[in-house]
């Protein structure tokens, strides 16, 4: 048998080289510095060679034929020739074919493609050969031009399509001559199911596909950026690396980077959600609230105009103005009435520093941010049983896994660059588990899809731990010396027998015994998760099981297994880990511990609140009810994402002094004494942690609009005017100061990250290379060990009946994030998804006798609103979902405010509701 890691010797134009275990003559040479023209093989991550341009083709001594280096793997002895005359001159002739069928370069959609780059090397300016036909282009998608025209059937875009992403929209039709690329069933890009990734435009080495941005006002011409800007994706908890194509000070496109988190993948909002930054409704001059307008008056909210209840003002006012109330009210009611929210939007080091104003400024640790309504329960479970709030492994790591269970997340919406790696491993063989009570696309490549009743993942997770158990399936000695609370975890599930749990949860007894036994028997499993198992009163308890699922099998601390939480913005980690909670500081240190608060208290020069603070929704409710009276706003916009909004925003018109630090005019920022406009992601510098611990650098594109300033700056200028001393220079001084009380920085410094552009923690030293896959050696609790704690089959808060017969879920779209302010305000996302819809079932569709499209009204116990019906067959019976990023129907003015008891997150994912037709008048 060959050994395959044994180097194979052979000769390349007239040297002695060897190639790696699996390299290509190709890869070879490109390796060693020999740049052999290639168009239909991308040498990036999830892209295989097919050889079919012929653009590559090399001399192999002793063959009659040459052979196309993208596919032809060396052998021992083997003499490659690239540079002779018999390989260039075939080279050449394939490239004067394909020229022969493009537009000439000077009217080229791209004539910087890679296609005419090597056509110039060769000295190929047009071609001998008659062209074919041209086709028709395609403006149909808002994002992507389609020229056929230049296409060379390379079939690079199919594999983005199909084996990289894995979308399949994109294929080959017909034969020979009439070979072409189709997208579905041949239809229009933009009528397609096209999710708009935006891989095969990457891809397209020929401009037949291209950003729209990058073309010209007719259309047709391309554009060239001026410089390029290296940085990270502003929206998810992926993280993934991308660069920003800059001409005239604008982001004119964004193409994706080899970074650690994507190998160059991207999804619609990376690719195509940056134009929000140059929107008109930016926020340029700081502003204060009119003497005639009082906070009340933006109830209900009106979207329309609100900017008319404020007037412009200078920073030097509107900072003095804020910082003063500010001190008022804590001078004259006590810290305990001061509260503030950073962003998980923003970098490390304003996270760093808001809860650093709010605990030394404000006096308090009222401070958190939308973790408290993501993943808090899920962060509780962690670190109670795991000693950690952070992921064990990264999501990539589910290329190693024979099993994945996928529960209470939609990843190809939600993290859909995640979602591609979770595909390809289930395309290789990796059983996939997907649970969750609606229907998602990655029920196609699953195992099995277990569509449970909303609101009994315990009783679900329940039956599989009973089973595991029952049958012997746990790994036992992984149980005995690596964890604790086995036999009470047994005794507790005894009863949740798989029948006993499928009267409950609507799951089959036999699916639930299979997917136990494919779970546990897995060589390696991961779970991933989202927030349909944290948003609820019992997520906390959603996620113990979970986590007793992984302990009982062993499935952590080893390669392609582990427990990952789906972090739902791009910095929700690196803000937690920076101490933008209200019961610990950075790295999850508790403030009620004196020896850590002394520590604090010395770096910062400060007396510190040793009592834990309120949480988002406890912050409102004391807001609500006048405890609460001065708030500092960073980049959140609670009055959208809050549950029972009406409330929510009763409880910010009811404040003191409300400041307001942002990039557009929110929900949010209507009820606001002060406005102060902030930097978008591009304008700044500084660092984020995703989902996987990895901590990547951002980098300044483009700079603010107008007056707007650097989010760090207004943070130092508050923090000053109420007193302190601080005098940090840039993102750099900041980020060095949090090395010095977060050992998970120990080996990660400003300039490793600017060399790098991303490190893993937990990282030894500055040399070391971070942990991808974590406590394989056991676990940072008291006893060392990972803990299984039991819990029980509790109800939802609210449960449907008579009059709300429905469960009401909330989430994300593709195309939207968060409360929309930024992707609505993206030119072609919103184009992309324009109108707020509920997602109904057609069988509820059909009993309320209304059409998709048909105005229809949502009622729960706390409000009402009115959208267009959207039939969705991937959802059961008696079940809603309801988008919450459109703010003229706020999915949140209906969710249940109930709080999760251990990690005080809301029950947003689950309400009982209805469903009404709404009579519209007559025209007048």
């Amino acid at each position: 048998m060959t050994d395959t890691k044994t180097p194979i010797n052979f000769i390349l134009d007239g040297k002695d080289v060897s190639a790696e275990a699996d390299e290509t003559i190709w890869q070879a040479a490109a390796r060693l510095g020999t740049d052999i023209p290639h168009l239909c093989y991308k040498d990036d991550d999830g892209y295989r060679p097919d050889g079919n341009c012929r653009a590559c083709m090399v001399e192999i001594e002793g063959e009659r034929v040459l052979a196309a280096s993208c596919i032809r793997a060396p052998s021992e002895g083997m003499v490659v020739n690239s540079q002779n005359h018999r390989a260039t001159t075939a080279r050449k002739m394939v490239m004067e074919l394909l020229v022969s069928d493009q537009p000439a370069r000077e009217s080229a959609h791209d004539p910087d493609s890679e296609l005419w780059k090597y056509a110039e090397t060769q000295d190929v300016e047009s071609g001998r050969f008659p062209a074919r036909m041209s086709a028709e282009p395609d403006s149909s998608h808002p994002a992507i031009a389609v020229n056929m025209d230049a296409c060379i059937q390379c079939g690079l875009c199919v594999r983005a399509c199909r084996e990289v992403q894995v979308n399949d929209v994109i294929g080959l039709a017909g034969r020979g001559a009439d070979a072409h690329i189709v997208f579905d069933f041949g239809d229009d890009m933009g009528a397609s199911t096209c999710v708009g990734c935006g891989e095969c435009v990457q891809a397209c080495p020929t401009g037949a596909l291209m950003p729209k941005t990058l073309l010209d006002d007719s259309q047709k011409l391309a554009i060239t950026p001026d410089r390029h800007v290296d940085s990270v994706c502003p929206y998810c908890g992926v993280g993934c690396q991308l660069t920003f194509n800059i001409k005239d000070e604008k982001i004119v496109a964004v193409s994706g980077r080899q970074g650690p988190a994507n190998k160059s993948r991207l999804c619609v909002k990376g690719r195509y959600g940056f134009d929000y930054v140059a929107n008109p409704e930016r926020l340029t001059t700081p502003l204060i609230r009119r003497d005639d307008v009082a906070k009340s008056d933006s109830l209900p909210f009106d979207a329309s105009n609100p900017l008319t209840h404020f007037r412009e003002a200078s920073w030097e006012e509107a900072l003095d103005l804020a910082a003063g109330k500010l001190n008022h009210v804590r001078d004259t009611y006590g810290p305990s009435a001061m509260s503030g929210f950073g962003s998980a939007k923003g970098s490390n080091e304003e996270a760093y520093l808001v809860q650093k104003l709010v605990r030394t400024g404000f006096k308090t640790n009222n401070v958190d941010h939308c973790t408290r309504l993501c993943h808090a329960s899920s962060v509780a479970a962690l670190l109670e049983n795991i000693g950690s709030g952070a992921v064990t492994a990264s999501f990539s790591e589910c290329r190693n896994s024979d099993a994945i269970i996928v529960i209470g997340s939609n990843p190809t919406v939600n993290h859909p660059v995640a979602a591609t790696f979770i595909k390809n491993a289930a395309q290789k063989g990796a059983k996939l588990y997907v649970m969750d009570p609606r229907g998602q696309a990655l029920d196609r490549y699953a195992e099995e899809s277990l569509n449970f009743v909303p609101g009994t993942d315990v009783a679900l997770l329940n039956g599989l731990i009973h089973v595991i158990i029952d049958e012997g399936l746990y790994d036992s000695d992984y149980v005995k010396n690596q964890t604790e609370g086995f036999e009470d975890l047994k005794a507790r599930t005894a009863s949740s027998t798989p029948e006993a749990m499928s009267a409950i949860c609507g799951i089959a007894p036999d699916t639930i015994r299979d997917v136990a036994r494919g779970y546990a028997n897995a060589k390696a499993a991961m779970i991933f998760w989202g927030m349909g198992i944290s948003q609820h009163t019992h997520g906390t308890d959603n996620s113990r099981c979970l986590i007793s699922l992984a302990l009982l099998t062993g499935n952590v601390g080893k390669p392609g297994a582990g427990l990952h939480p789906l972090r739902g913005q791009n910095n929700v980690q690196g803000a937690s880990d920076a101490g933008l909670i209200p019961m610990f500081f950075p790295d999850y240190k508790p403030v009620g511990d004196p020896e850590i608060r002394a520590k604090y208290e010395n770096l910062w020069n400060a007396k510190l609140d040793p009592e834990k603070g309120l949480t988002v929704v406890e912050i409102t409710d004391a807001a609500y009810n006048g405890d609460i009276k001065a708030m500092y706003v960073m980049g959140e916009n609670p009055a959208m994402s809050d549950p029972d909004q009406a409330h929510a925003r009763a409880a910010l018109a009811n404040l003191d002094i409300l400041v307001v630090q942002d990039i557009f005019m929110t929900e949010t920022a209507a009820f606001a004494d002060v406005i102060l406009p902030a930097s978008a992601f591009p304008e700044k510098n500084g660092t984020f942690t995703n989902t996987d611990r990895r901590v990547q650098m951002g980098r300044q594109a483009i700079d603010p609009p107008g007056d707007a300033r650097q989010d760090w700056w207004i943070i130092q200028e508050l923090a000053n005017r109420m007193g302190l001393s601080w005098s940090y220079t840039h993102a750099r001084d900041i980020f060095g100061e949090m090395r010095m009380v977060m050992p998970s920085l120990t080996g990660i410094t400003w300039d490793r990250l600017l060399k790098e552009d991303a490190v893993t923690y937990p990282c030894a030293d500055e040399n070391s290379e971070g942990k991808d896959v974590i406590f394989g050696d056991g676990f940072p609790t008291a006893s060392g060990r990972g803990r299984m704690t039991p819990a029980d089959v509790l109800p939802p808060d609210e449960m449907p009946d008579a009059e709300f017969p429905l469960v009401m879920s909330t989430g994300r779209l593709l195309e939207h994030w968060h409360t929309g302010s930024m992707t609505r305000r993206a030119t072609v996302l919103d184009a992309l998804e324009p109108e707020p819809e509920v997602h109904v079932s057609p069988s509820d569709l059909q009993s309320l006798q209304v059409s998709a499209g048909d105005l229809i009204r949502v009622v729960t116990r706390r409000g009402e609103i009115a959208l267009a019906a959207r039939v969705d067959p991937k959802l059961p019976a008696g079940m809603i979902f309801v988008p919450f990023c459109f703010n003229e129907a706020p999915a949140n003015m209906l969710t249940n405010p109930a709080l999760d008891p251990y990690g005080k997150i809301p029950e947003l994912k689950f309400s009982a509701a209805r469903l009404e037709t709404v009579v519209e008048a007559a025209a007048e």
